[in-house]
């Protein structure tokens, strides 16, 4: 795919104040997200991730785009040296454990029991423990032990 000029106007926040609403705005479609994971896997290509998400052309013409303004992807020449590839940048792995919480919510509730998925595992097949939330102290965080303070 060529490289585009076209940049992508900023977002008209939903909820300026908000770091969650902010983040939704960039990448809080289900296609960006794909594309994303996609990316974490090791595709590179439009054609890869056209062909692992099913995404149309121009969708994908336009998150690519997207990812690419907000500084979540870079544009990068292939090693062949004729064409353009995807690579994350490092605000797009800083992403890795929201993809990974994730994904291991939707192994929790999105699957039967029993029914086959795939599991993210390290290096060595070990499937990658349970991300939990703690505190500077090592207690476990939720919904009941944190609230939000603005800053200013």
């Amino acid at each position: 795919m060529p490289r585009t000029t076209t940049r992508v106007p900023k977002p008209d926040w939903t909820d300026p104040d908000c770091p969650v609403a902010r983040t939704l705005d960039l990448v809080g479609d289900r296609w960006s997200l794909l594309v994303i994971r996609d990316a974490m896997d090791g595709a590179r290509s439009f054609t890869e991730f056209q062909r692992r998400t099913g995404i149309a052309r121009n969708i994908l013409t336009e998150r690519l785009r997207k990812l690419t303004a907000y500084g979540l992807l870079a544009q990068r020449t292939a090693p062949s040296g004729r064409r353009q590839e995807y690579v994350l940048t490092d605000a797009g792995r800083d992403l890795f454990p929201i993809i990974l919480t994730l994904r291991q919510w939707g192994e929790r509730h999105a699957f039967a029991p029993g029914e086959a998925h795939s599991t993210l595992v390290d290096e060595h097949g070990t499937p990658v423990p349970d991300i939990v939330p703690t505190s500077a102290d090592g207690n476990p965080l939720d919904t009941d032990t944190t609230h939000v303070q603005k800053i200013r």
